[in-house]
């Protein structure tokens, strides 16, 4: 008979919301930053920079929601990860945001786009987090309280919605910035609320649990996928704007009839 088991969300304390909520405004930032780029360029270009939006987007999110279940811990009971559902949530999370940011960044019709890009972009997140839930392995049965789910998934699709809007909106750097931050919380307040739904049913065994600890299997990840955000974030910081460009390709050609003379 399994008795309900005492969940804690922040085992560390401060440390593994502190570190999610950075990775969630870091994957924001880049791919409100890589949007931007996108709806300012055309061709080739404006599709790569939207396939970088939904990297960045889909892995900072992803990095966010196992950064934070690094502290998730439940009394009773080891937890593990079974490998490629854990693996399948990262693709979704990536695809099914980029079909949201490619709806914004090809959409003739902005409002219309703006919100197909939103219910799209916000669902992924939650079946990206619902996804990750799924694969968690423990000795007992996880339930969950419908209304806090609805709730999550509300939240996922009013955040994502503003992050898109934003993009489309706002230009200046400080306000990308700024609404990056506000769309990190917004991801942060959906992992909690979507955690907040969870109740563990425990029934302790000696039994071996499958799958990979968070240790062996999360952290790594974790810090890789980490670390292609920061490598990315430089990369965007480092290439120029499309004006910085045009400024650039209008001095050359002014120079160039001065190096034909010679």
């Amino acid at each position: 008979m399994g008795h309900l088991g005492h969940l804690d969300h922040a085992a560390y304390g401060w440390l593994t919301p502190a570190l999610s909520y950075v990775m969630a405004s870091i994957g924001a930032a880049l791919g409100l930053r890589c949007t931007v780029r996108a709806l300012a360029a055309t061709g080739a270009s404006r599709r790569n920079w939207l396939l970088a939006a939904a990297s960045t987007i889909g892995t900072g999110i992803w990095t966010m929601h196992f950064v934070a279940m690094l502290g998730f811990e439940v009394t009773g009971t080891e937890i593990h990860y079974n490998v490629p559902l854990t693996i399948l949530s990262l693709l979704v999370a990536v695809l099914v945001v980029g079909a949201g940011v490619f709806a914004v960044g090809y959409g003739k019709d902005r409002r219309r786009s703006l919100v197909l890009g939103g219910l799209t972009t916000g669902l992924g997140v939650a079946s990206m987090h619902y996804l990750g839930m799924a694969a968690l392995r423990l000795h007992g049965e996880i339930s969950y309280d419908p209304l806090a789910v609805a709730l999550s998934v509300a939240i996922a699709v009013i955040a994502a919605t503003a992050a898109l809007w934003a993009a489309l909106n706002i230009k200046s750097p400080v306000a990308v910035a700024v609404a990056s931050l506000v769309m990190g919380a917004a991801v942060s307040s959906m992992h909690y609320t979507g955690m907040m739904a969870v109740a563990v049913s425990v029934s302790p065994a000696d039994t071996a649990l499958p799958g990979a600890t968070a240790m062996q299997f999360i952290f790594p990840l974790a810090v890789g996928l980490g670390s292609y955000l920061f490598i990315t974030a430089a990369f965007v910081a480092l290439s120029p704007t499309v004006g910085e460009r045009e400024a650039s390709d209008s001095a050359r050609h002014l120079r160039e009839p001065t190096a034909t003379a010679h």
